[in-house]
């Protein structure tokens, strides 16, 4: 059996119960926190190939010096390195995040534009980070495609795809608008707690009657 459009609403739902309590992303909660794009940007930037458990202590050491492009810009790139440190390639994500302040201060008077194509001009903002500052930072319906929603998304059968840009435009056309903001959070929590990439624990999934469990070879 496979996940489709029929049942697509029952699985979120199932899943928005079950993750009750359990740890949330740490860009999620960087929203719901500051409830702020600016914020959701500098996170997003920290997140890249860095675990949820550096990601938002970074996150909150740097904004605790920094709340905005305009405070970003007076501190020096050391500075920024030394605080967000142990993210991965750090040093990079310092300068990208200075270059980030520098042209939000230069040409948006400080704010983060809400327009996906904009968003994709910024030097390190890619697909999954643009649409994650719509959906965390604007509240605006975006489809967040990373690792998880991309393996979740073909395990259980939902679309047939080889990558995450691939399952983004395929979402875009088959998922209800309604289901775009929380299909990021929901998923990857899911990913991280329940359904992970190797060994997933199938036996404590809720939504195991519905999923096709592509791919899965050994479970628990």
């Amino acid at each position: 059996m496979a996940v489709t459009n029929r049942t697509i609403s029952i699985v979120l739902k199932v899943l928005r119960n079950e993750l009750k309590g359990l740890p949330e992303p740490s860009v999620t909660l960087v929203g719901k926190k500051w409830k702020d794009p600016f914020h959701v940007l500098i996170s997003c930037i920290l997140s890249l190939r860095t675990k949820d458990t550096v990601t938002l202590p970074a996150s909150e050491r740097l904004f605790a010096l920094a709340d905005s492009s305009a405070e970003m810009l007076k501190l020096s790139s050391k500075q920024i390195e030394k605080v967000i440190y142990p993210v991965g390639f750090y040093k990079r994500k310092a300068k990208t995040i200075f270059d980030i302040c520098q042209r939000l201060e230069k040409e948006f008077d400080g704010k983060v534009p809400d327009d996906l194509e904009v968003l994709l001009t910024f030097k390190g903002v890619g697909r999954k980070t643009a649409n994650l500052v719509l959906t965390e930072g604007f509240n605006k319906p975006a489809v967040c495609v990373d690792t998880h929603v991309h393996r979740i998304s073909n395990r259980i059968g939902y679309v047939k795809t080889k990558t995450p840009n691939e399952t983004e435009k395929v979402l875009r056309h088959k998922l209800p608008k309604r289901h775009w903001i929380e299909y990021n959070a929901l998923l990857v929590a899911w990913g991280q707690n329940i359904c992970h990439p190797i060994s997933p624990l199938c036996s404590y999934c809720k939504i195991r009657q519905f999923c096709a469990r592509v791919g899965v070879k050994n479970s628990r």
